[in-house]
């Protein structure tokens, strides 16, 4: 917990975009990373595109021809064949456009695809200590928004770009070839609108970066009160929670709003400069046309360019705006894949060669943040098989030693070895299949009772799974319900009792047949009856493995074979429950003031 709490300026700077990477390196990242690798799509897009934009340019022509020949010289054979032309022109015109949309549909399908991917095994593989120092729902914020608004700006900065910078060039040209004057006069106006676009973008990044971190706020919020449901009702604090995510829904829509605000002036501006650009066309187009210097079908095909302009033009100017929410959705992105795990295979990492699952802690000291060490010089020998039971108060570092010995850390001093072998010089694979967790609040799957009892055991058949519920006492609840081992256990294991979630869990344990049993007191959360029942599943699932348990009940105590007591990151006693209390020492008070005796260890 404390790494969590030492976390919070680390899980500020990621979650609100805060990366001092320039965007012009962010945007090249991207192509770099997404687009580049489609380059034959892009390439096949882009030919596509010329089509549509060599078409485009042919339309002001095809005006100028229509005004000239047919409505001043009155030539009947133009008359005839001039819509042909432009029925043959606008069927290339569809049919190019039409391979560019899927093109760029294909190629957006596969960026997204493969961000979600990417970032699904990076959120897999991550630290704990990463995972644990963000909530769940800003990741999950992350993977569902981030990723299509990155996508958006990958995709678009290169097709949608070309696509209409083309079109875009064609009408140029169009428009100085049928008069270069009234060509400068038009486009006078985009340097104005090239520093509207610069103003827009420091705005645009803050209020896109506010937006984006109140989506995952909004997602942590309904995320908590969704867990806490039975909490938030018995504390009578629906409208409590309410108030509290409307705040957050506001800020949300006040950021939204700002943002849209930004991009909508892009719209209007573009219309007024495009406005004025025709004025002064209108008026020279129309002075050079009384003076006989300007015929009406250079003038109408110049006006048709210039109109046809205008939407491309539109669609770059509103690509800036694509770019600055791609770059704030990118850095949260990126900081996520460039977490790098630190607990990785080292070079030359082999697989554990198991021999009974015997453990040795030896001057093991960890940390999670610098100067605040949680396990201290630690030195302990478990040998293989036997039942070894942790005891200490809150804080005294009995989960972390639970966590070196899966290798979710590294220990800072010392070494953590399983059979002889140094656990942080054998691959993760073998370290993770060499031991089993149970903990005091069983995780299972929204997945049916055969799937999470053969989690992490893939190649069990039928025959073992049911052998492993009947070992944990399971088999007889699970055949009286409708669907047997096909029944859905829900959202957590929720359509079950906590009894039967930890017969199952401990069913999971036992197929998965690793020789050492790492426990967080899996019974303490249970009535008697139902602990019992677990219990008994339990001793089945002990026998020929290594032990190692988190204690809180006497009972579970008593039945271990070595008690190790913690102490602020130390071990200060070791032995028996008769011997331990006999010395007076740390044990004798928590056996008076925190060991639970249930009527069990009572009798």
């Amino acid at each position: 917990m404390n790494q969590t709490i030492k976390s919070e300026d680390r899980r500020q700077s990621w979650t609100e975009g805060g990366d001092s990477t320039r965007s012009g390196d962010m945007v090249l990242r991207i192509l770099r990373d997404f687009v580049f690798p489609r380059r034959r799509l892009v390439i096949q897009a882009v030919v596509a595109m010329l089509f549509v934009a060599v078409t485009t340019g042919a339309l002001p022509f095809l005006m100028q021809i229509a005004a000239d020949q047919i409505f001043v010289a009155k030539d009947r054979t133009t008359l005839m064949v001039l819509p042909l032309v432009v029925v043959v022109v606008m069927a290339f015109r569809s049919a190019a456009e039409y391979f560019t949309r899927i093109t760029e549909a294909r190629i957006s399908g596969e960026i997204v695809a493969e961000l979600r991917a990417r970032l699904f095994d990076r959120l897999a593989t991550a630290d704990l200590g990463f995972l644990q120092a963000t909530h769940s729902a800003k990741f999950v914020s992350v993977f569902a928004s981030d990723t299509l608004i990155v996508n958006n700006a990958a995709s678009q900065t290169v097709t949608a770009m070309a696509r209409n910078a083309l079109q875009a060039l064609a009408l140029i040209i169009a428009m100085l070839w049928l008069d270069w004057v009234l060509g400068l006069l038009v486009l006078a106006v985009l340097p104005m609108a090239v520093v509207l676009m610069g103003r827009q973008r420091k705005r645009l990044h803050s209020s896109v970066r506010t937006a984006l971190t109140g989506s995952g706020e909004i997602a942590m919020q309904v995320a908590q009160v969704l867990q806490g449901i039975r909490v938030v009702k018995a504390y009578d604090q629906e409208a409590a929670e309410a108030v509290r995510a409307g705040r957050v829904i506001e800020r949300t829509r006040k950021a939204n709003l700002a943002t849209q605000r930004t991009r909508a002036l892009t719209g209007p501006f573009t219309e007024g400069l495009s406005g004025i650009g025709f004025a002064a066309a209108i008026f020279y187009g129309g002075w050079q046309g009384i003076e006989g210097r300007l015929s009406l079908g250079d003038f109408m095909g110049f006006m048709a360019a210039a109109m046809l302009i205008y939407q491309p033009l539109k669609a770059l100017a509103g690509l800036q705006n694509v770019l600055n929410e791609g770059v704030v959705a990118a850095r949260r992105v990126y900081a996520i894949l460039d977490a790098a795990p630190k607990v990785v295979d080292r070079p030359g990492a082999r697989p554990l060669a198991l021999a009974g699952g015997g453990i040795r802690f030896e001057n093991v000291s960890f940390s999670y943040e610098p100067g605040s060490p949680v396990i201290e010089d630690v030195t302990l020998d478990i040998p293989a098989g036997l039942k070894v039971a942790l005891v200490g108060p809150s804080g005294a570092g009995k989960s972390t030693l639970i966590n070196l010995v899966l290798r979710f850390y590294d220990p800072d001093h010392g070494q953590v070895t399983i059979d002889g072998q140094d656990i942080a010089a054998a691959t993760l694979e073998s370290v993770r299949r060499a031991s089993a967790l149970l903990t005091q609040d069983p995780v299972l799957f929204d997945d049916t009772i055969r799937a999470n009892i053969a989690y992490g055991s893939a190649d069990a058949g039928e025959e073992a799974v049911i052998a492993a519920a009947r070992a944990a006492d399971a088999h007889a609840f699970i055949a009286e319900l409708l669907h047997g081992y096909d029944t859905q256990v829900g959202e957590a294991g929720g359509l079950l009792s906590g009894g039967q979630k930890q017969r199952i869990a401990i069913a999971r344990a036992m197929l998965r047949g690793a020789p050492i049993l790492l426990l967080d007191e899996p019974t303490s959360a249970l009535d008697a009856n139902s602990e019992s029942r677990v219990q008994s599943a339990l001793d089945s699932l002990f026998e020929g493995r290594t032990v190692l348990m988190i204690a809180h009940r006497l009972s579970t105590v008593k039945r271990a074979d070595l008690i190790v007591v913690m102490d602020r990151g130390r071990v200060v006693e070791t032995g028996d429950h008769d011997s331990l209390i006999a010395a007076g020492g740390l044990y004798a008070d928590l056996h008076r003031t925190q060991l639970v005796e249930t009527p069990e260890a009572a009798t």
